[in-house]
């Protein structure tokens, strides 16, 4: 296999448009790479590349611990492939640079998903960092929806901000939920909720007692927080990751809600919206790499850190010294 600097970019670019997984990949590790010459070949390929994007259906899936997302996702992924569809699935773990995450042992898990000609499953970057795991997701999907993915499932840990940031991307976020609400609603942030467009109680086979209370009491919840769509709330539903139960109804309601936000126009305002405030994120990061890095900044920083922690200047103080410096101000 060719390393990158083997390859041209309209080498990549012609490699992805034919759906060549071996190309598709070295094109996600070109997007990954913090390398400055990798990044510049990077754009150039992604705005070739952008054309030809923005055709799949991009679906979020996060979840408690021990809900069985991987076991869902195969499931779900497997009925998908069998139906004609080509799937790409892209892991989201910020902590994994620190932890070695469980991204890679969900892969060997997913068997029959891995071994699908249909299905590409890539996890994320392992640097830890939450804007850089973003950026690379992003550019990854417009390389894999120009590759010919018509559905793209992005799949994060079920904890902290990865999953504000994956609903930033995607078209649809699919919340999973186990039976046992009564406990369960006491620990769950109110903010994971308001980010769903449908709450999936899995483990029908194994709760069924409790799946129907369980069912009841997420709805209920729901209706206490603002829909996010005039068009849509949110559905609750039960299923089987294991058995299949309601996997294909779950699907049916996913492609609903495409034809209702395509129909009244939502889709590509959502879209929209998100293009714009991923660019202010990409701005305050730049900035911030550009802060952080600026000479006389960190010549300074330390003795504003030291007098800010003593009490001897205010914290506005120390900001505009290092501000000042930063724009060559006296």
């Amino acid at each position: 296999m060719a390393a990158i600097k083997d390859l041209s970019v309209g080498d990549l670019v012609a490699g992805v448009r034919r759906a060549d997984r071996a190309l598709i990949g070295r094109a996600i590790t070109l997007v990954e790479s913090r390398n400055p010459d990798h990044q510049t070949h990077a754009q150039e390929m992604l705005q070739q590349l952008l054309p030809h994007s923005g055709g799949a259906q991009r679906v979020g899936i996060s979840g408690v611990p021990g809900v069985g997302k991987s076991t869902f996702i195969e499931t779900l992924g497997c009925m998908l492939t069998n139906q004609g569809h080509k799937l790409a699935v892209l892991a989201v773990d910020p902590s994994s640079g620190r932890s070695g995450g469980s991204i890679l042992g969900d892969k060997t898990r997913m068997e029959r998903l891995s071994g699908d000609e249909k299905a590409f499953i890539r996890p994320s970057p392992s640097s830890g960092v939450l804007g850089g795991v973003a950026r690379a997701t992003r550019e990854t999907i417009v390389i894999l929806e120009a590759a010919g993915f018509d559905t793209i499932f992005v799949e994060t840990v079920g904890t902290g901000q990865s999953e504000t940031m994956v609903s930033d991307m995607v078209d649809f976020f699919l919340v999973l939920m186990l039976p046992g609400a009564g406990d369960e609603l006491q620990g769950i942030k109110k903010g994971i909720l308001e980010l769903a467009d449908m709450v999936a109680v899995n483990k029908a086979d194994i709760f069924e007692t409790k799946l129907k209370q369980a069912v009841r009491e997420y709805k209920s919840a729901l209706h206490i927080i603002s829909d996010a769509s005039p068009t849509w709330h949110p559905p609750v539903v039960g299923c089987s990751a294991l058995t299949g139960e309601g996997i294909s109804d779950l699907w049916a309601k996913i492609e609903s809600h495409r034809k209702r936000m395509t129909d009244s126009g939502e889709r590509e305002l959502r879209r929209e919206g998100q293009r714009l405030a991923w660019l202010q994120a990409q701005i305050r990061d730049r900035l911030m790499d550009d802060f952080y890095s600026h000479q006389g900044v960190s010549a300074l920083l330390g003795d504003v850190e030291a007098a800010v922690k003593s009490g001897e200047i205010t914290v506005t103080n120390g900001v505009t010294k290092l501000l000042h410096t930063f724009k060559g101000l006296k």
